[in-house]
């Protein structure tokens, strides 16, 4: 079974629309993918009707659709990502957080479109930025970055992100985000199974792992394109000996820009993951009831 479990559609950072993202996961031999969007999970449904769709269409079994979301924490100076599957996406507290950081975005790219017309001479609109993500979707840095691109601002974007889009740029402006901890609180009362997101960005990953745990937290994404086989053994060691489970994807946000291939599902990650999610969350289930 082929699986990816860290996918991204248009309706945050990623290049495809959802119904595109179901095209290229059948394209590339996948039985089952979770949709992971930053802070949103609109991407859900439109996913889930057209992989049926197509099924009915050719007779054959629908693409699996898993909702997730990855939610963009701050946390001792770090921007710690926390992974959910599974959650019970109309929770109250749930939608309340997602609310938050949708405001939180807002409110930061404004700020940062202030400055780039009074500090930098760009002149850009809130607008310009807004039209790059699908209706309802998470505004984020790349959005930033490509506007300022589009208005000449830049000769690319990689030079506004150097420019203009960190955290040392004096037009720059850091987003208010909830914790890890409420992160993964709030995904695990909602029936979600919680994963600390590629960890190895995160110079203090097993300190942060055992805090979380006491929040919820149930798993490690030790399989991401970022980690080497070290790097997967290190993660994957760590979560047995906490008793986490291992997950795994591409964190697939575009194709490969050097040779135009996608790199969804390229990433080995090994079947087992798939059945130990999907034991994890029954096991919770039983534990809530």
């Amino acid at each position: 079974m082929k699986i990816d479990l860290h996918i991204h559609t248009t309706y945050s950072d990623g290049m495809f629309s959802p119904q595109k993202v179901v095209d290229a996961a059948l394209e590339a031999g996948l039985d089952a993918i979770a949709l992971t969007d930053h802070d949103n999970v609109l991407s859900h449904e439109p996913a889930i009707k057209y992989a049926k769709q197509l099924a009915e269409k050719n007779g054959t079994k629908p693409l699996e659709i898993i909702k997730g979301v990855e939610i963009n924490t701050l946390y001792k100076g770090y921007e710690i990502h926390i992974l959910g599957y599974f959650m019970d996406t109309e929770n109250s507290d749930f939608q309340s957080m997602l609310k938050t950081q949708q405001k939180a975005r807002v409110e930061q790219t404004k700020a940062i479109v202030e400055l780039l017309n009074r500090k930098a001479g760009i002149a850009i609109k809130f607008e310009d930025i807004k039209k790059l993500v699908a209706e309802g979707g998470s505004i984020g840095r790349p959005h930033i970055a490509k506007a300022i691109t589009t208005k000449g601002g830049t000769g690319s974007v990689i030079e506004a992100y150097n420019k203009y889009i960190n955290d040392d740029s004096p037009v720059y402006v850091k987003r208010n985000s909830v914790s890890p901890h409420e992160a993964v609180e709030v995904i695990y009362e909602a029936g979600g199974v919680p994963v600390f997101a590629h960890p190895f960005d995160v110079d203090i990953a097993e300190e942060v792992t055992k805090e979380l745990m006491h929040y919820g937290l149930r798993g490690l994404e030790a399989y991401h394109r970022k980690h080497s086989p070290a790097m997967v053994e290190y993660f994957s060691t760590l979560a047995e000996k906490l008793g986490l489970i291992v997950t795994g994807g591409s964190d697939f946000h575009a194709p490969n820009p050097n040779n135009g291939q996608i790199i969804m599902g390229k990433h080995f990650i090994p079947d087992w993951i798939y059945d130990k999610l999907y034991a994890e969350k029954h096991r919770l289930d039983l534990a809530r009831n």
